[in-house]
């Protein structure tokens, strides 16, 4: 299991998530009205709206509460949200990048910092772990979309820079500036997208052993509890003898 991708960094965790569906709601309702807000409230005139509404959808978000979320931004009733990204290191030495929407900067930078120093981690100066990473486009397609081969091609065609297919789904990386040119390009061929983002890719993956990917899984999960976090990005890599022992 690779930390790049927060899809994957929680699909050992499935059922636990599943419990968890109405905060995912809120994380995903708090995207799509700040991305509304920022842009226009049409999805198809707002890329950024357009990935938000497609991961609310790839989640089974009811409609209703999708269009809700948009009002929301159009009325002009909602709080403002400020995008905040902290930098830091996890058990093992991994290198973790969290990114958060927040009305309250000191509310978060409280919970971020104690969600980390009680599990084996610390919080570091902005840019001390995010010269590890590339800032990227990521899109994710289910496994159902197709084949490796066909969704390389469909990738390729369309000016992708990379692919990552696994039993799980498939990653298509892009150029920052080509996240939405590529994606709307794919769409024809592979249908639309179950996310759409930029993203943080590591330049070097850190193995890390069953004790420290034990403490590092309690740490994502700590962080992926509290409301303000959107998501966890780390270069962590865990084999596959050591996700069985974890179950």
């Amino acid at each position: 299991m690779a930390g790049h991708s927060k899809f994957k960094n929680i699909m050992h965790r499935k059922g636990a998530q599943d419990k968890k569906r109405s905060g995912m709601f809120s994380k995903l309702s708090r995207e799509i009205t700040v991305a509304a807000k920022m842009g226009m409230p049409d999805p198809d005139m707002n890329p950024r709206l357009r990935a938000a509404v497609n991961a609310a959808k790839a989640q089974s978000m009811p409609k209703d509460n999708i269009q809700r979320a948009i009002d929301k931004a159009s009325k002009g009733d909602t709080e403002n949200y400020e995008e905040i990204r902290y930098e830091g290191f996890g058990p093992g030495g991994v290198s973790l990048i969290i990114e958060a929407l927040s009305d309250n900067r000191n509310r978060t930078a409280t919970n971020v910092r104690t969600a980390v120093s009680k599990n084996g981690g610390n919080l570091g100066a902005s840019g001390s772990v995010s010269h590890g990473f590339d800032r990227m486009g990521l899109i994710n397609y289910p496994a159902s979309a197709g084949d490796a081969e066909k969704v390389f091609e469909a990738a390729l065609e369309a000016g992708a820079e990379d692919v990552t297919s696994t039993e799980e789904g498939h990653e298509i990386w892009t150029e920052q500036a080509s996240l939405h040119e590529v994606a709307k390009a794919l769409e024809p061929v592979l249908g639309e997208a179950e996310g759409a983002k930029l993203a943080w890719r590591p330049q070097t993956m850190v193995e890390v052993s069953e004790a420290d990917a034990a403490t590092l899984f309690k740490l994502i999960d700590a962080l992926d509890d509290d409301d303000d976090v959107q998501t966890v990005w780390g270069n962590y890599e865990v084999s596959d003898e050591v996700m069985a022992k974890l179950g």
